[in-house]
């Protein structure tokens, strides 16, 4: 039997272990927390989410952000200070632009494709996680967004995806607790919400049942493969495998690098809030429906009766992972705004990087060395394709590293 190592607990590596398990290899997960989803999979904004598979690689993207440079609450905010890392990713991002039609299509391929298999992993392992499938609401409060709505709708259906635009009025039919003046909205029926952490908690406790070996808090120190397999160090020790599949978030840059790899992956900070809803009154004032505001460029989803999720902005500082109060505080003044019946006393604070690639896109299949596999950045979708990106990984890793294949000795 095939021995695969999978580097990351996050979501991207719990489904792929789970995805390699399936296909009957034997896997080993390390993740240097003690326990799965510690980091960009705790407290996202819950969206499974084929409607927000907009790529930002377009011209008004770009501009926006120029014009935010100099505002510390700006939706997009990119820390002046240069380097070589984010200049180069600044400039790949720039070079992808005249792919942002395709690339927007094809994402929505995949955020459609992934829904399936994510439902029925859920439904065999009997997974709780809050999930919703009421629909997810983009509110605009200005002609010109709206339109540029409409052709990103365009863009999402030749992907396969229906959303309906909605008036007014159809949208405090939909959301009746919503509060504010729009021009109009769009709906889209088919995606849904819940609760990344309960998820990946869930389905890393399943893979555990059927038998892959977890390493948590094993640190990954060093990686080194060639054509006959792949050797992972950590302070414990130094463990031999057929083949790796790197899902280390921001971490992928680094481990890629040793393994011979160039994967140009940067860390863009997205915040959220998690508002306790302790009251009766709090909870009939939060919406049921999950909302994707584009101006703020914020998201939210309901998480079972007592919990408000409210996520987004995009933050390009490095590797900083400050929670810090005036990109938290823009959160907490639109939900008092938008929902003036909820109660913010009882707010919980988060912070997590986005693993991103300059066009968009996740890096899903084999590396140089037919050892090596990456399924990583994805960006502010990656729950939202992590299902079919772990399914495409595993029949790569089937393919390069066929049943028989010598397993690599210890060197």
């Amino acid at each position: 039997m095939q021995r695969i190592a999978v580097i990351g607990g996050g979501i991207t590596g719990v489904t792929t272990a789970y995805a390699l398990l399936k296909r009957g290899l034997d896997v080993t997960l390390y993740e240097r927390h003690r326990y799965a989803a510690m980091e960009t999979s705790f407290a996202n904004g819950g969206q499974l989410s084929a409607s927000n598979a907009e790529v930002w690689n377009h011209w008004p993207t770009v501009l926006k952000g120029l014009r935010w440079m100099l505002r510390a609450d700006a939706p997009l905010l990119v820390n002046p200070k240069p380097s070589w890392h984010k200049l180069s990713w600044f400039a790949e991002f720039m070079a992808a632009i005249p792919r942002y039609a395709n690339n927007t299509t094809e994402t929505t391929r995949l955020a459609i494709a992934a829904r399936d298999h994510l439902y029925q992993w859920a439904w065999e392992e009997n997974i709780d996680f809050d999930l919703e499938q009421r629909g997810i609401l983009h509110i605009y409060r200005h002609r010109q967004d709206f339109e540029h709505a409409g052709r990103v709708s365009e863009l999402l259906a030749k992907g396969g995806l229906e959303r309906r635009a909605v008036t007014p009025d159809e949208m405090r039919t939909l959301e009746p607790s919503l509060a504010g003046d729009y021009y109009g909205g769009y709906f889209t029926e088919s995606d849904a919400t819940g609760d990344i952490h309960k998820f990946t908690h869930g389905l890393a406790a399943a893979i555990e049942r059927r038998g892959v070996t977890t390493r948590y808090g094993h640190d990954v120190c060093d990686l080194e493969a060639d054509a006959s397999g792949a050797w992972v160090t950590t302070a414990e020790g130094r463990e031999a495998y057929d083949g790796v599949v790197v899902c280390a978030g921001v971490g992928s840059r680094g481990m890629a690098a040793k393994l011979g790899d160039r994967l140009n992956v940067y860390p863009v900070k997205g915040y959220s809030i998690t508002v306790h809803l302790d009251e009766a009154a709090s909870q009939q004032a939060a919406p049921m429906i999950s909302l994707l505001d584009d101006e703020a460029k914020l998201v939210t989803s309901r998480l079972g009766k007592d919990r408000f999720r409210i996520a987004g902005t995009a933050e390009f500082n490095g590797n900083n992972r400050d929670i810090r109060d005036d990109r938290i505080r823009p959160l907490i003044d639109w939900v008092e705004q938008c929902f003036p019946g909820v109660s913010t006393r009882r707010v919980v604070p988060w912070a997590g990087l986005r693993p991103m690639l300059p066009n968009m896109l996740p890096r899903v299949g084999r590396g140089r060395l037919s050892s090596v596999f990456y399924n990583t950045g994805h960006g502010h979708l990656g729950w939202t394709l992590s299902a079919i990106t772990a399914e495409m990984v595993a029949d790569s890793v089937t393919v390069a590293r066929p049943a028989g294949a010598r397993l690599s000795a210890a060197r």
